[in-house]
């Protein structure tokens, strides 16, 4: 005994019972009921009505052997040194407070400005001659162009 499937609705169709219908590019759709034929003739999607196998396929109705959902993996975290700083570094930043951290910054600070000072004072000043400023000119004027407004 061989049992088709419904076009629209996904139902079985047993032999002797339901409708065929045969469009013009020679393709066969099956029905099992005339509402099944009359819907598919409307241009419904079965998968809006909530009755079909398609919209209980896709909505997962009826699904009874699917229980138990999927166990996802909890991520373990782990701490490791990174280059230039191995583990007992970071975690005492990490416990450092605030205010120590700024007065570290500030000592910092202080000392790469007294180290720039003193590269400065070995280095010995240039004198630059004076450039004589006249008048502004516009490169347009200098090429002849029309220059102002």
């Amino acid at each position: 005994m061989k049992v088709e499937i419904d076009s629209f609705s996904g139902y079985r169709i047993y032999p002797s019972k339901g409708k065929l219908f045969v469009r013009s590019d020679s393709k066969v759709f099956r029905f099992a009921t005339s509402k099944n034929a009359s819907l598919f003739l409307q241009r419904k999607n079965p998968r809006k009505i909530a009755w079909t196998q398609v919209f209980r396929r896709m909505h997962k109705k009826g699904i009874t052997e699917e229980v138990a959902k999927k166990r996802s993996r909890r991520t373990v975290k782990h701490q490791r040194g990174i280059v230039g700083a191995d583990l007992a570094a970071i975690a005492a930043k990490r416990n450092q407070t605030a205010d120590v951290r700024t007065q570290q910054r500030l000592a910092a600070i202080t000392k790469a400005k007294s180290e720039k000072k003193e590269k400065e004072s070995k280095k010995p000043r240039i004198s630059r001659p004076a450039v004589a400023t006249g008048p502004k000119v516009s490169k347009q004027q200098m090429k002849g162009g029309k220059g102002g407004r």
